[in-house]
């Protein structure tokens, strides 16, 4: 339709100024028509006042005026008076105002209405007192007539209109062919085939993923059509690939979950036994003498029988968490306990640790236990990093995401870093690079901080280190009102 539409203004356009250009020339040739006429008679006149025959000037004006073209040929004095005229009732009389208003001006024509005669152009041509003239006129007068010939354009507006007209219904002839023809040719190539691809893009969109489009031609339609079939043909592969990644993340998903409940399961018959062993191993080195090398060893078996007790409770920790515990709590004073408790670690000797603790950041929602729990393992794993002595940088602050205010905390530090193929796994279950690691210390961190509607992310660098960051939203009014229900209620 917008292809119409211009095509039909263009037309217009061009119509409407063709037809001003063609009724441009018929006044032109008008014009000239009555400027030859004009020269003609005032040769004739010249000649016939020149041989002394001045009764024939106005024979002849009488003559050209029988031309059917014209409505009147006349010389009138320069102070307005008709001297000679083709109407011999308008000798003696003044001339009209326009032919008179005409010569005084300095245009060479003028069109204007006549009552009886319709549009006429009038022209008019000073006769000058030439040498020649003096006989008669005396040598005082410059001008002694002017020449006035009023041509009339009714045959001209006739013209003009019968092209106009012919002009105008062979463009309108032109425009409705072309709008049939280029709507035929847009229906048949363009709007068949774009609602073929709108209807089996309908069809992908209902989950039918084995349409194919034919199309042999080779323009703009043949190469969405092409390209129409190579997206419906890769969403087939994605499909047909998630749906196999889908059903392996299933079994995983599966044997995760019967592992974890084969995990509860030998860890509860395992706990007991540990507990026994440990006392009865404490017990045995508590009644050996201090000198007894034999004490070394119960100690290390004791050491050997927590390191399981551990792993044992992060196996069930793992399998089940507890639900945390949400209340609004200062993490400041969180982080400052974690990290005076994790000071006496045998590993912190040679590092220094700095806390950076926003003094006007709001609480946290949280659970105070797990959060301490968070913070001391990343606080040791840092410990671990920095064998050789360096720097714990623990910092808090505030930062808004979705129109939610959250408290950041960054615990980093300046140990070797953590490889980029290794950076990838570090919270996956099970998987650690320690020889008395259990692998899930950073997955119980992960799952605790996304309980908590938080985020946790690390990054590293051989040269700065590591740093994790977790993020936490902060205490809004709905929380604080939330405590102060559950003060009530208790």
């Amino acid at each position: 339709m917008t292809t119409i539409t211009l095509l039909v203004s263009g037309i217009y356009c061009y119509t409407f100024f063709n037809v001003r250009q063609q009724q441009s020339q018929f006044i032109g040739m008008a014009r000239e028509n009555t400027e030859l006429l004009l020269h003609t008679i005032e040769s004739s006149i010249f000649h016939a006042m020149h041989m002394g025959n001045v009764q024939d000037v106005g024979s002849i004006l009488a003559m050209v005026g029988q031309h059917n073209q014209l409505v009147g040929v006349r010389i009138f004095h320069p102070q307005g008076m008709v001297l000679r005229s083709s109407n011999p009732s308008e000798v003696g009389q003044s001339v009209r105002p326009n032919d008179y208003a005409l010569y005084q001006s300095t245009k060479p024509f003028e069109i204007f209405q006549l009552p009886l005669h319709g549009e006429v152009l009038s022209m008019v041509k000073p006769i000058y007192n030439e040498p020649a003239c003096h006989a008669c006129h005396g040598s005082k007068a410059r001008v002694i007539g002017v020449l006035n010939v009023n041509y009339s354009l009714n045959r001209t507006k006739m013209q003009m209109v019968q092209s106009s007209r012919i002009f105008v219904i062979s463009s309108i002839a032109i425009t409705a062919f072309l709008a049939i023809t280029i709507s035929l040719i847009l229906f048949k190539f363009m709007k068949r085939p774009l609602d073929r691809i709108t209807e089996e893009m309908l069809r992908v969109e209902n989950g039918h993923l084995d349409v194919h489009i034919e199309y042999c031609g080779k323009d703009e339609i043949g190469r969405l059509t092409s390209s129409f079939n190579s997206m419906v043909d890769r969403l087939a592969a994605a499909k047909e690939e998630l749906e196999q990644l889908h059903f392996q993340q299933l079994e995983r998903a599966d044997r995760l979950a019967s592992i974890g409940e084969m995990a509860a399961g030998i860890a509860h018959e395992v706990k007991n036994p540990l507990a026994g062993i440990s006392a009865a191993v404490t017990i045995i080195k508590d009644d050996l003498d201090s000198t007894d090398p034999r004490g070394e060893i119960l100690g290390e078996v004791i050491q050997q029988v927590q390191r399981l007790d551990k792993t044992v409770n992060d196996l069930l920790f793992f399998g089940k968490p507890s639900l945390p515990e949400l209340t609004c709590i200062d993490i400041n004073d969180v982080i400052a306990k974690t990290v005076k408790f994790a000071s006496q670690h045998r590993s912190v000797m040679h590092v220094e640790k700095k806390l950076l603790l926003a003094p006007l950041i709001p609480p946290v929602f949280a659970d105070s236990k797990q959060m301490q729990q968070v913070f001391l393992n990343l606080i040791l794993n840092a410990f671990q990093a920095m064998v050789g002595g360096g720097t714990l940088s623990i910092t808090t602050g505030c930062v808004f995401r979705e129109e939610r205010e959250y408290v950041r905390i960054e615990v980093a530090d300046t140990g070797t870093g953590i490889p980029a193929p290794i950076l990838e796994k570090i919270f996956t279950p099970f998987y650690t690079t320690k020889a008395q690691g259990t692998g899930l210390g950073l997955a119980i961190c992960s799952k605790l901080i996304h309980l908590h509607n938080g985020e946790l992310t690390v990054t590293s660098d051989d040269s700065t280190g590591t740093t994790f960051t977790i993020e936490l939203p902060a205490c809004n009014v709905c929380d604080i009102e939330r405590e102060m229900n559950k003060e009530i209620a208790a």
